[in-house]
């Protein structure tokens, strides 16, 4: 039954209330003092480490992760949730050595990062290449699945949720990074409750099909009734291979993909730019606690909706309008089981997901245009206010664009994978570029560029390959695998492994040339002191490398 009764409406209103009057809270104790840009974009000083690990949560989690990934874990299983668990090691290691070289040569854009590293030439091509990106794929694609999955939910329209998603995150959004910040942990606590109520639902059912009870012994079921569905490292056999190719996410392309997303990317380093380093790591520590969390609310369900349908249950909800299987179609129809107020609940954690990402999204691009373009380029001479003023102009113009193209994107809601492959285009060379840049002082300017420019041409050149080329040889040591028409081609995260690689080697060899010319680089301020970590950060994240070791055992 797709729509919301009215005690769904009381749970979500409250939901708004709370959130947007908390917003209001935090926006009219900040007004009080003059605002500058720093304040305003970064929430300088402002933030606690809790609201920073929440903000990273809640940037981070949106409808490509609720739906999207529920739908990986039917189509294939745990092994999905190895971008959550490897994330969480990747934020140890984000905060233990990028974090400080940010902080210590007072980092606050990802571009100005470039500029200082590099040149102005390589900042301002990444400036407009990360606002293109971040305003006509990211926003755009966060309003219009996230619109799709509440519409598939409610029953309200597609136009009306989509309108209805921008004005909230702009409402947030033009209060600054330090109302997003803890706006933000009221929104990760829906999303975790709405989330957990959601699996509990899911696992009872499980159990209740076979006629018992208890979340404990749905859990059981799916495991016996699912085995395949229990792996985290998938075999050259299995027919997601090209998704999740075995050992390439604890050894290879899966590493990359992280150590771009949360190491250089403004949209989530923003969010402890802002703050000491003792806060900053905590707040990271904080989050790579909560992301070993997030399989149970984004993965498990989808397994609970697999083993259902296996049973019998489902067989027509899950069906898209073409007839097949649809994955992405699991969480809305177990939500839509939900009893009255709980499915009220439920549908508060998908919202708060999907605005505080549209949220985080926006204030990014607001920043990298006032700070990195604006301030640089079409005015110098601008003071804090305008900046201010500059920044909500463009938090409302992006949204508007974003508005105006979601509805001709031509995607549906099937995306995770989707999303992952095509970020993976540039990934590569973004990573080899800030990696080479923090720890290799010889590297030049030209070598970035290469990385930028090369390591684009290196994906899309490797993507099409298969096209040209017959990559069935690479099959016996597991670098391709036949697809669904019978030609080999080489997995999205292998993919990216390779041209990482490449884009490495092309940096040391044009840097060599260009040291031997007589280029100097302008090598960042970073020495071994800054990597030392106080003991409690320490224990915290060797209980959670423990954690990531334990469940990789288990399910091997």
């Amino acid at each position: 039954m797709n729509h919301l009764q009215p005690i769904d409406y009381a749970v979500f209103l409250f939901y708004f209330l709370v959130v947007a009057g908390y917003g209001l809270w935090i926006y009219n104790r900040k007004k009080k003092a003059n605002v500058d840009s720093k304040d305003y974009f970064l929430a300088e000083g402002s933030l606690t480490w809790w609201a920073i690990g929440a903000s990273l949560i809640a940037s981070n989690i949106s409808a490509e992760q609720f739906i999207g990934m529920s739908g990986a874990g039917f189509k294939l299983g745990l092994a999905v949730a190895s971008y959550e668990w490897m994330a969480a090691a990747t934020l140890i290691i984000v905060a233990v050595f990028f974090m400080p070289v940010y902080l210590k040569n007072k980092i606050y854009t990802m571009p100005q990062f470039l500029s200082t590293r590099y040149n102005a030439t390589v900042a301002m091509i990444m400036a407009v290449f990360w606002l293109l990106l971040y305003v006509v794929v990211n926003l755009t694609s966060i309003l219009f699945l996230g619109a799709l999955a509440i519409s598939s939910i409610s029953g309200l329209s597609l136009s009306l949720c989509m309108y209805c998603l921008a004005i909230f995150a702009v409402f947030i959004t033009l209060g600054g990074m330090k109302v997003i910040g803890f706006t933000d942990v009221i929104q990760v606590f829906f999303l975790v409750l709405g989330g957990l109520v959601t699996t509990y639902l899911a696992l009872n059912l499980v159990a209740e099909k076979f006629g018992t009870t208890g979340v404990m012994n749905g859990f059981h079921l799916m495991t016996s009734h699912a085995s395949d569905h229990f792996l985290m490292i998938l075999q050259r056999d299995n027919p997601s291979y090209l998704d999740l190719p075995g050992l390439t996410v604890l050894l290879g392309g899966m590493w990359i993909a992280n150590f771009s997303y949360w190491g250089c990317n403004q949209y989530i380093t923003q969010r402890a730019l802002g703050a000491d380093l003792p806060t900053a790591r905590n707040g990271i520590l904080f989050a790579a606690f909560l992301k070993l969390l997030m399989p149970v609310i984004v993965v498990l369900p989808g397994i609970a909706a697999f083993v259902l349908y296996q049973q019998g249950s489902f067989q027509t909800e899950l069906l898209n309008a073409d007839g097949v299987i649809a994955g992405d179609r699991a969480y809305p129809v177990l939500l839509n089981l939900l009893p009255a107020g709980l499915k009220g609940l439920s549908f508060a954690a998908l919202t708060a997901a999907i605005v505080a990402s549209l949220a985080g999204k926006t204030n990014s691009i607001a920043t990298i245009f006032t700070l990195d373009i604006y301030k640089k380029v079409l005015n110098k001479n601008a003071d804090e206010g305008k900046q201010v003023q500059i920044g909500k102009i463009v938090v409302v113009v992006a949204m508007l664009v974003a508005v105006f193209i979601a509805p001709h994107l031509g995607i549906d809601k099937g995306g995770l994978n989707y999303i992952q492959e095509y970020t993976g285009f540039v990934s590569p060379g973004i990573f080899a570029m800030f990696i080479m840049g923090f720890f290799w002082k010889k590297t030049t300017s030209n070598a970035a560029l290469f990385a930028t420019i090369g390591g684009f041409a290196l994906s899309v050149l490797l993507k099409f390959l298969p096209g040209m080329v017959d990559l069935s040889s690479l099959a016996s040591i597991g670098f391709s695998k036949a697809n669904a028409s019978g030609v080999f081609e080489i997995p999205f995260l292998d993919r990216m492994g390779i041209v990482f690689a490449l884009c490495i080697a092309g940096m040391l060899v044009i840097s060599a040339i260009d040291n031997r010319a007589g280029v100097k680089p302008h090598a960042l301020e970073v020495d071994a002191t800054l990597f030392k970590v106080s003991n409690s950060f320490l224990v915290g994240s060797l209980i959670i490398v423990g954690l990531l070791v334990a469940l990789y055992a288990m399910f091997w």
